[in-house]
């Protein structure tokens, strides 16, 4: 059994998987620890794959998952842990942007009692809509949601083996591994740190499944879309009495005529439209009802390396 367990999940990263190995032992190595370094290949298309096969070959520390498909970053993720026999786990991307040369700074922080180390972004080199949209996401969500979730806070993190051991019993199939970290509540620490720019490749996670995972993020921990048809059907309420109001009001005193079917036509239009985004928040949380009764995997294994 490992002392310290490092969960990377790979998709189409050929040109850092090297460069981040290099980095993870000289980090490690020092510290006089076993360890392990557990990456899960996401179907790369690329070079990945054999690379990491050549680098398992030659050193028993380098261990690895391949799926049989695209599954996604949090289903790479789920399987690394699963796998993961450390007392520490950490899990970190492969892109170069998670700087390895913290690790020993993480582990200091557990070694003094805390279940779980989170990584702050302090500064995100990322454009401005990015910025945006991610400070907009995160204000929602610490806003309405039942736990707190910092803003900034990735899957950079450190977690405690009883941690890891009880996210193994949340078994949702729409996972949104951050939030289910900090729904448990273990005692927790944070330390920021600057994310750098990815120096090689290209980054595999496009905006369609920023926007997936931020849409498991609202729907798994937030009810603000089921009240959402609240407040807007209590506020076309209160509109509605204001409109009357002012309209017997301006005739009984001003004698001014309307054209009622006018405004009510445009009301009307306004308010099919907010109908439909309502029918489509249902509609989201009957499809992950749906995924939940399916129960299928989160993933299937094609193939494993220095694993037992």
């Amino acid at each position: 059994m490992a002392e310290i367990s490092i969960v990377v999940p790979v998709f189409n990263e050929q040109e850092n998987i090297r460069l981040l190995t290099d980095s993870l032992k000289k980090a490690l190595v020092p510290l006089n620890t076993s360890y392990e370094i557990i990456f899960v290949d996401d179907c790369s298309t690329d070079q990945s794959l054999q690379i990491i096969k050549d680098l398992a070959g030659s050193d028993t520390h380098i261990k690895y998952l391949t799926f049989t498909r695209n599954f996604g970053q949090q289903a790479a993720l789920t399987a690394g842990l699963d796998f993961a026999s450390g007392k520490a786990v950490i899990t970190m991307d492969a892109d170069m942007q998670d700087p390895p040369e913290l690790l020993p700074e993480m582990i200091c922080e557990w070694e003094k009692g805390h279940d779980i180390v989170y990584m702050h972004r302090k500064n995100r080199h990322d454009g401005l809509f990015k910025k945006l949209s991610a400070r907009f996401y995160y204000f929602l969500l610490s806003k309405f949601s039942d736990r707190k979730i910092s803003s900034n806070i990735g899957d950079f993190r450190l977690m405690d083996q009883k941690v890891v051991n009880e996210l193994k019993k949340l078994h949702e199939k729409s996972r949104y591994i951050r939030g289910m970290v900090s729904w448990m509540g273990f005692s927790h620490t944070i330390l920021d740190y600057d994310r750098p720019n990815r120096s090689n490749g290209k980054s595999g996670f496009s905006l369609l499944k920023m926007v997936r995972l931020g849409m498991h993020g609202i729907l798994n921990f937030s009810l603000l879309p089921l009240r959402l048809g609240l407040v807007v059907g209590v506020a076309v309420i209160i509109l509605g009495f204001l409109l009357l109001a002012y309209i017997v009001l301006d005739t009984l005193m001003n004698d001014v005529y309307y054209e009622l079917h006018k405004w009510l036509g445009v009301v009307t239009f306004i308010f099919t439209g907010f109908l439909f985004v309502l029918i489509w928040i249902l509609g989201e949380y009957i499809g992950k009802i749906y995924d939940e009764v399916k129960n299928r995997p989160v993933y299937i294994i094609r193939e494993k390396g220095n694993l037992e």
